[in-house]
């Protein structure tokens, strides 16, 4: 097999503000499950570097949820639809899918036997449904609600019963966000919008219990679970906090404080555990790595920036007032910088050694969308309507143009700077420019430009899906190549300058030698399954890493 699948680093759980996030365990306590976007997360709870994704549904994933027996995983989609799938195949194949409701699935429970499967969420005619796993034959509704259902679960232990969350607030005086039984059944609890937490009789539900006395939280409650042993519930609020309540005493024992910002809202919690995991919930737009290739930095929709091990894969995030919009392109300047642009109309460079934004920034005079560093702290910024040049984040030089630029590179001995079809000498700070490349594509048209670590070659990429090789020193066009379906969105060589892989709009990775044109080109389709491929980089000479809008970064080894 030329190019063989690595790791993957997962996205984080998709939150909406004001809405639960759901988050479900496996049987054995090894692996948990969230969604983000059309895709389900499987991940190792002691190693976040180990997981795996399911990217079938067509609609955007709302929940996922291991069977009982650990053998198969149902998980729904906005549209209403379930699927339900194999966990001991990589391949993870359909067994059945259903369309219990008519509009989105918010949340699913196995009955203890794993026989029977009850959704609950937004349908158009009735908001829950109860059926057989394996026929899909019904064994009834879920009625009493005349509002949309936010949660459903399973009594653990016969008789067996269904308790169910919904905006009709029931004893809560606001929309009830989430229902949990405890492990022996004998409790349930129930935690809402109005700050409050009951306790129920898991077998009768009655003699309700507030917890916390008027209010468990001073925000709403989006998550609860229960620990092992059914004594302690942990519960996760919009108030920027999680608290452990000790049941027998009515009272919170531990009490997490996350922060005071409005991204530290907590929607959604597991007892399983004792792990934090950081990383990305919005498509990841821009990506860096070190020569080492030991880390690496991306940056996001959402303004994040993290920076990963890639041994382990821990990330962190950068701590401090940083991007106030998506972060478009990034590079490192040095060892020990990382230079960023932002739809903020700002370049912004901040020190690796502390990780935490600085103050200096730099306004720019039109919006910029690509960066390329060079030494002695160059930064050459493509701007909409102009291209900069910077020293120590400050300008120093600004070359108007009347097109507008997209991505940009310096060349390794930092004589000239290319820009979509134009190629720049670059002298004392200055940018003049040398010549014009012969494309097929107008102007506006170039995505992606990258010169070789050697500096004899520079590559573009176009919305014509082709990608262009040239010899660096005549700027003359060695050839072009047709493999993308789809717009060429990134472009990265290998450290060693005779590989060069594009990724597209199409999700697809295409890796040409351009030492012995003899070989054919090495393909990996689908590489960010429905997902476009943002950026590409070379940790070795035989290791890659993608990144892309399904929020992940995807390792790969190519063995020609």
């Amino acid at each position: 097999m030329p190019c063989e699948k690595g790791a993957i680093f997962s996205s984080l759980p998709k939150t909406t503000r004001g809405s639960p996030t759901v988050l479900k365990g496996d049987p054995k306590g090894k692996n948990f499950l969230y969604t983000n976007g059309t895709s389900v997360f499987i991940r190792d709870i002691e190693n976040p570097a180990i997981s795996d994704v399911y990217t079938q549904h067509a609609y955007n994933a709302t929940v996922a949820v291991y069977a009982p027996s650990g053998f198969y995983i149902a998980s729904a989609d906005a549209a209403g639809k379930i699927r339900i799938w194999d966990t001991t195949q990589a391949e993870h194949l359909l067994k059945y899918e259903y369309q219990p409701l008519g509009g989105p699935i918010k949340d699913i429970a196995w009955s203890p036997d794993s026989k029977r499967i009850v959704v609950v969420g937004e349908g158009r005619e009735k908001f829950g449904h109860v059926f057989l796993w394996d026929t899909g034959a019904s064994v009834g509704d879920v009625n009493g609600h005349s509002k949309s259902i936010n949660a459903v679960d399973y009594r653990p232990e016969r008789p067996f019963r269904i308790v169910t969350a919904s905006e009709d607030t029931e004893e809560h005086t606001n929309f009830v966000n989430c229902v949990k039984y405890s492990p022996d059944g004998s409790l349930f609890a129930s935690g809402g919008a109005d700050g409050k937490i009951y306790i129920y009789d898991g077998k009768e539900g009655d003699n309700g219990v507030s917890l916390g006395g008027e209010r468990a939280h001073k925000g709403g409650i989006y998550g609860l679970s229960w620990s092992g042993d059914g004594k302690k519930l942990l519960s996760a609020s919009a108030d920027k906090t999680a608290k452990i309540w000790d049941i027998t005493a009515e009272k919170a024992s531990t009490e997490f404080t996350f922060g005071n910002a409005i991204d530290d809202q907590q929607l959604g919690c597991l007892w399983q555990g004792d792990y934090l995991l950081t990383g990305h919930n919005k498509n990841i737009l821009s990506l860096a790595s070190t020569g080492d290739g030991s880390t690496l930095y991306t940056g996001s929709f959402d303004s994040r920036i993290c920076q990963w091990n890639v041994e382990s894969g821990e990330a962190k995030i950068f701590k401090g007032k940083g991007h106030t919009n998506q972060v478009s392109d990034m590079a490192l300047c040095g060892e020990n910088v990382l230079v960023t642009c932002s739809m903020d109309d700002t370049v912004r460079l901040t020190d690796l050694k502390t990780l935490e934004y600085g103050s200096h920034f730099t306004g720019m005079g039109s919006q910029p969308r690509g960066i390329a560093c060079g030494k002695d702290d160059l930064v050459v910024v493509a701007c909409i309507k102009e291209v900069a040049v910077l020293r120590e984040g400050n300008p120093v030089f600004s070359l108007p143009v009347d097109y507008e630029p997209i991505c940009v590179a310096v060349h390794p001995g930092q004589t000239e700077v290319a820009k979509y079809v134009y190629i720049y000498t670059l002298e004392s700070n200055t940018l003049v420019e040398k010549t014009k490349l012969e494309l097929t594509v107008n102007v506006n048209s170039v995505w992606a430009l990258a010169y070789s670590p050697d500096g004899a070659w520079l590559a573009t990429g176009d919305s014509d899906k082709k990608v262009n090789i040239f010899y660096s020193v005549k700027n003359s066009k060695k050839n072009y190549l047709e493999a993308h379906n789809a717009r060429v969105t990134c472009l990265a060589w290998s450290p060693d300058s005779r590989l060069l892989a594009s990724g597209g709009l199409d999700t697809n990775i295409f890796i040409y030698n351009v030492d012995d044109e003899s070989k054919k080109k090495m393909d990996i389709k689908g590489a960010h399954p429905q997902g476009v491929i943002s950026r590409i980089s070379w940790l070795s000479n035989n290791r890659l890493v993608s990144a892309g809008h399904d929020c992940c970064l995807r390792f790969w080894t190519v063995n020609e």
